[in-house]
């Protein structure tokens, strides 16, 4: 049998395309097809503060699969990113992302460890997301510039922390399946909101805003936790 043929209009004519059904390579290669003729996102400046609130709750979460998320999605023209965001394209900071994305993936599922390294990512997270933030508003006046770059920081503050303290919560656990758990569902969590803020931002930056309104209560949930797990280690040792 000849291969069923598929035909999309594009600027430039119709384009025939063959697939056959069980030919997995060809509906890859069609969706490829698809995804390269579509128009890329642009952002004017509303939908850009949008998206910095959704990147920088990621960057919160994870910082490198963040950027290399953003990278690779420039690259295969799906979003435009501002012009100063540029470098985020360079297929150096995407490697260097992704390969610190795979350190993180393992290292962030070790009890214990995984608080040492959140720990440092301190201080990649929240300034990353700040420089970002910063970058992205340069067309803004130097003082609504720096009020992004604080406001983005704030973002990815309060995510790597909420997310370091529900960590703290979780560790003295002594099974490892919830932890990791945690883990995997921030990684998958960092990407899809990183994907989102790029394709529909203002959906991103509402599920933001609930997102942060959760955290102020998981936070309390979680100090209480912990005061009254020290509180009975203390009555254990006298």
């Amino acid at each position: 049998m000849f291969p069923r043929t598929r035909t999309r209009s594009t600027d430039d004519g119709p384009v025939q395309s063959a697939v056959k059904p069980t030919d997995v390579g060809g509906h890859v290669l069609h969706l490829w097809r698809f995804l390269r003729i579509r128009e890329p996102v642009t952002f004017n400046p509303d939908q850009t503060a949008a998206m910095l609130a959704g990147t920088s709750f990621a960057a919160g979460l994870n910082v490198y699969a963040t950027v290399a998320t953003l990278g690779l999605l420039s690259r295969t023209g799906l979003i435009t990113l501002p012009s100063a965001l540029d470098p985020m394209r360079s297929w150096w900071i995407i490697g260097v992302c992704l390969a610190l994305f795979a350190l993180e993936f393992f290292a962030d599922k070790v009890p214990a460890f995984d608080l040492l390294w959140n720990a440092l990512q301190t201080f990649v997270r929240i300034p990353v997301a700040a420089l970002i933030a910063y970058v992205a508003s340069s067309h803004l006046s130097p003082g609504m510039q720096l009020g992004a770059a604080l406001l983005g920081g704030a973002i990815a503050f309060a995510a790597h922390g909420g997310k370091t303290a529900l960590r703290a919560a979780v560790t003295p656990s002594p099974e490892p399946f919830s932890n990791m758990a945690l883990s995997f569902g921030e990684d998958v969590g960092a990407i899809s909101l990183t994907w989102l803020a790029a394709q529909h931002p203002y959906a991103a930056a509402s599920i933001v805003l609930v997102l942060l309104v959760v955290l102020v209560f998981v936070m309390r949930w979680v100090l209480r936790a912990l005061r009254g797990l020290f509180h009975r280690a203390r009555a254990v040792a006298a």
